[in-house]
């Protein structure tokens, strides 16, 4: 997988996540995707609210050392 462009949003807090990833998303392109790295947990279930109510495709997430990890591409 390529990724055009990595969000750290780690430390960050609700909604905060949610309003960089808006941002960052409107600097790609269509096809392109944006990996995102946040500490809130509360980013896992509005993240993948928010790309599906925005049209763009949640491909997945992971954790890794207490840093929760997506990949949305940009529809």
């Amino acid at each position: 997988m390529i990724i055009d462009k990595v969000l750290d949003a780690k430390g960050l807090a609700c909604p905060m996540p949610i309003v960089k990833t808006n941002n960052a998303m409107k600097e790609l392109e269509a096809g392109q995707i944006l990996e995102i790295h946040v500490t809130d947990k509360g980013a896992k279930n509005d993240l993948t609210a928010w790309a599906k109510t925005g049209g763009h495709e949640f491909l997945k997430h992971e954790e890794e050392d207490h840093v929760l990890k997506f990949w949305i591409k940009k529809r």
